[in-house]
């Protein structure tokens, strides 16, 4: 379904709602989507960023089939 089939079928459903907290809430989700203020992140989220591209650069990986078994595995130990 596309984006614009999406949009449509939720300003149909959105026409026949009467509640008016429920319509509240949605619009709060709404607006903070299109907001256009800029997200700033604190030092702990830019150093972890930082460290997750230099991994990433450095090759330091892992598959998320290989991580899945490392869980498994561990969660099986306790």
């Amino acid at each position: 379904m596309s984006t614009i089939e999406l949009r449509h079928i939720i300003i149909e459903h959105l026409s026949k709602i009467d509640d008016p907290s429920f319509l509240n809430a949605i619009k709060t989700i709404v607006e903070s989507k299109i907001s256009s203020e800029m997200y700033e992140l604190s030092q702990f989220q830019m150093d972890r960023i930082n460290s997750a591209r230099n991994d990433l650069k450095n090759g330091r990986l892992i598959s998320d089939d290989e991580l899945q078994n490392e869980i498994s595995q561990r969660l099986g130990e306790k």
